[in-house]
Formats: C-alpha cells, sequence, structure tokens
C-alpha cells in the first residue's frame, strides 16, 4: 500500500512513517513548502496529485489552539480551506481519504463521552475551523472516513508528555488542571488505526466504513492524574519526576477554551472498522520508554 501523508513533523506523520515501513507499506509526506495547506487550492491539488498514492491520509493542521484565536484567518485556511483542496485531489483520484480531526468541535458540556452524532459546538476558532474542515472534506468527497482523537501524545514534536518531562527537570511541584476529563491517545496507534481504516476502506466500498469515527485510548483520566502517571513511569525509568499540585480551569487561563469533556466514544470504530486503542496506561510504556532513553 502507497501512502501519502500531509505534514512531515507532525505527531501522526511519524509515527506513520515509521510504522508503515516496519509494516511493508511505502508512506510518502509531503509538507512545505511542496504542500501548503495555506496556499492556492490549484497548488495543493497539484502535489497531492503528483505521488499517485493508493491512499491519502490528512493529518496535517493549524493546531496551535490559542494562537489560533487572533489568527482566525490562518486557522481557516489550513483547516478548512486545506482539506478540501486534498479531498478535491482524491476525488479526481479515487483514492480513500483519512482525515484526522479534533474534540475540539464539541463544547465539552456533555455528561458522558461523546459518540458521533452528538451535536457539534464548538468554543475555539481552533475548534470551529476543524469542524469546518470535516464539512468542506466531507462535500468534496464521500471515500472519506475521518477519525476524531484527542490528548495525542508520543515521542515525537510537542506534547503533554514531552513538557511535563521538560518541567520536572527543573521544577519539584507543577500546577495541572485537573477539572478536564478525556482519554491520552498515542500517535503510535493512532497510527497503528489509521493502517488498519486504510486496508479497510482499500478491500470495501461499503459506505459505513465511511463517515465519521471517534478514535481515542481506552479508559479516561484528568490532566494530572496523566502528568502523576508520567512521573511515576519515568522515575521507575530513572527519569525526571515531580509533585503534581492539582488546579482548577480557572486557576490557568488560556486563550481559547478547552473542553472540561474530551471523553470519546470509540464503540464505532470498534464495531464497523474492528479497531480499538489500547487502555491509555498501557499505551504510556513504550513511549516513556522511547522518551527516557533519549534523556
Amino acid at each position: 500500500m502507497r501512502i501519502l501523508v500531509t505534514g512531515r513533523e507532525g505527531q501522526v506523520a511519524r509515527a506513520l512513517s515509521e510504522l508503515g515501513a516496519a509494516k511493508g507499506h511505502t508512506v510518502v509526506t509531503l509538507a512545505r513548502p511542496i504542500l501548503d495547506l495555506a496556499g492556492q487550492p490549484a497548488s495543493i491539488i497539484n502535489a497531492i496529485q503528483s505521488e499517485r498514492a493508493d491512499v491519502i491520509v490528512s493529518a496535517a493542521a493549524y493546531t496551535a489552539v490559542d494562537r489560533a484565536e487572533s489568527e482566525p484567518d490562518l486557522a481557516f485556511a489550513v483547516n478548512e480551506r486545506g482539506p478540501a483542496a486534498i479531498a478535491r485531489a482524491a476525488r479526481i483520484m479515487s483514492a480513500p481519504l483519512i482525515h484526522l480531526s479534533t474534540d475540539y468541535v464539541f463544547d465539552g458540556n456533555k455528561e458522558a463521552a461523546y459518540v458521533e452524532e452528538d451535536v457539534t459546538n464548538p468554543k475555539s476558532i481552533y475548534g470551529a475551523s476543524k469542524l469546518a474542515g470535516e464539512n468542506a472534506l466531507l462535500d468534496e468527497h464521500h471515500d472519506s472516513a475521518i477519525l476524531r482523537t484527542a490528548w495525542v501524545y508520543s515521542p515525537f514534536g510537542a506534547n503533554f508528555v514531552k513538557t511535563m518531562l521538560r518541567l520536572a527537570a527543573d521544577h519539584d511541584q507543577i500546577q495541572v488542571v485537573a477539572d478536564q476529563r478525556g482519554t491520552p491517545t498515542s500517535a503510535l496507534d493512532i497510527a497503528d488505526a489509521i493502517l488498519a481504516v486504510a486496508l479497510n476502506m482499500l478491500g470495501s466500498p461499503e459506505a459505513n466504513m465511511r463517515g465519521i469515527f471517534h478514535m481515542a485510548g481506552s479508559g479516561e483520566t484528568n490532566w494530572a492524574e496523566f502528568a502523576q502517571e508520567i512521573f511515576a513511569s519515568s522515575a521507575k525509568m530513572g527519569g525526571p519526576s515531580a509533585a503534581v499540585r492539582p488546579i482548577t480551569t480557572a486557576e490557568y487561563p488560556t486563550k481559547a477554551r478547552r473542553p472540561a469533556n474530551s471523553r470519546l466514544n470509540s464503540d464505532r470504530l470498534a464495531r464497523v472498522h474492528g479497531v480499538k486503542l489500547p487502555a491509555w496506561r498501557e499505551s504510556l510504556n513504550p513511549v516513556m520508554q522511547r522518551l527516557t532513553i533519549a534523556c
């Protein structure tokens, strides 16, 4: 399988490059300057078409959640108009398209985990731009699967796990928000799931394999508990550790509003594609091992 992935340095793009090669697939990554999602649609379409992929994975995005509040035009250019052009290219190529989205399309007010049928109501520019991208993409190309995920971390790029380890190297105690709940999701697991979904879409024209799916690790926690687990794991491996002081969202104000509830029910993905991501604590260990070795 020849897979074209938008983005090169992002967590999922790097995980896909690594895992895809290990499983015998050819993974081609496209990033700036060849692929600029804020550029003209024609240039995006030409860049995608030039690679003649079997499957396209739309992983690149504008992800600076707080900065998006002051850069809405750029956020929508990358997260809405970019995916629309990618979808148009995929339709021209008759190639299945897998697109990554986010829990930020919801307002976070629901008590239970979100299912795909729940009403979207983003409360940030980032979330609104990602929701607009979902809609634009599905309008362009019906042979598409949107995978919403949350709290992504990995050995690559910038993420919560790496931030906690960096802070622990210089601080004995770290304040971490405890009133936002969700499920940490390893990009390594996401990459594995994407490969499975891609093979399913290539092997079956069934409409139920397309559309919107939630894809997050199993279980739930909050940011403070997640930090405690990170430090406990790091300490066992001889890495940096710190005490965690739980705080409220109000004590840590940000430009963009974060969902209080980021929990995603991934049952549909398991039922339709046979894909279920591991428990989040289980998935944390291999990432911690790699990060500890790197330190």
